[in-house]
């Protein structure tokens, strides 16, 4: 019987699992889990998945323990970690968007800039991140390790902090304002060096990165279908904004084609009515798992 290869794949435990989920749903892989699980179950035999903390995957990826992984560029950056870098994924806990790190300060602080935190206390999950910045504005701070509700340290246990915000709102409401931004991450997909080179585990690493490129392509789109009279058609297309030229197609009533076509969700409420004004009929508008560019 001939032995079925696997990849080893690890996916983040904590803040980003829910999502993480529900993007490799979207792509096509389903993943359960029990709440103190350490090894989900994957409807796909060549993928052995392992939960870990978004901190920690880069390190066991470029030690080989672990083949690929789901990690925030941040912590590649905070382990120093020399890995393949395979897909930029633009999600996060909160949705499709980018994540920063900031220097954040009490909002009746005298500190102004990063050059006003010469020789205070600055806590933070991400210490190597943090002093590498301030290194590069040529600041000499006390950086220390923060094991969480950082937020709240400053301004009676340090002077400043360096935290990961979306959306900036859990900083505001603890009365802090941002300073500067240190980085910008995104989710990526991650390889180990030496598994790169294996033919087999990389064209499934590549498998991987496409599917999941297309699921979050697909996240903020619809598809819309309709009919229209030959006629109108030219109108009706002038409304929309299309991903490519619509796909027209006959239909067996002369006179009438089958209009179908790929927008962006956050239009769909002002084209529908436009679309109906231009002639369409029998207009439908469907989710989306996967856009293929």
């Amino acid at each position: 019987m001939k032995e079925i290869r696997k990849l080893k794949l690890a996916l983040p435990k904590g803040s980003l699992q829910e999502s993480t989920f529900e993007m490799m749903a979207r792509a096509g892989w389903k993943i359960r889990a029990g709440s103190r699980s350490y090894m989900p179950s994957v409807d796909d035999s060549e993928i052995e998945a392992r939960l870990i903390r978004a901190q920690e995957i880069s390190r066991y990826v470029e030690l080989g323990h672990l083949d690929a992984g789901l990690t925030g560029h941040d912590w590649i950056v905070e382990n120093g970690s020399e890995v393949v870098e395979v897909a930029n994924l633009v999600y996060a806990k909160q949705g499709l968007r980018p994540v920063r790190w900031v220097l954040a300060v009490p909002n009746d602080s005298e500190i102004r800039s990063v050059k006003d935190l010469q020789g205070k206390r600055i806590a933070t999950e991400g210490v190597n991140l943090t002093r590498r910045y301030l290194e590069r504005h040529g600041v000499q701070a006390e950086v220390e390790f923060s094991w969480g509700a950082t937020e709240v340290k400053a301004p009676e246990l340090v002077d400043a902090i360096c935290e990961i915000t979306e959306t900036g709102s859990s900083l505001r409401a603890n009365n802090l304002r941002i300073l500067e931004t240190v980085l910008e991450s995104t989710t990526r997909l991650i390889a180990n060096k030496a598994v790169w080179k294996d033919a087999w585990k990389r064209r499934k690493i590549e498998a991987l990165a496409l599917l999941l490129q297309g699921a979050l392509a697909a996240g903020e789109k619809v598809g819309l279908k309709m009919n229209v009279p030959e006629a109108k058609l030219e109108a009706v297309a002038k409304t929309l904004p299309a991903l490519r030229n619509p796909t027209v197609s006959s239909l067996h009533l002369k006179g009438w084609v089958a209009l179908e076509t790929i927008v962006d969700e956050r239009v769909v409420r002002e084209i529908i009515p436009a679309l109906k004004a231009a002639g369409a009929e029998g207009i439908i508008e469907y989710p989306l798992n996967k856009v293929i560019a």
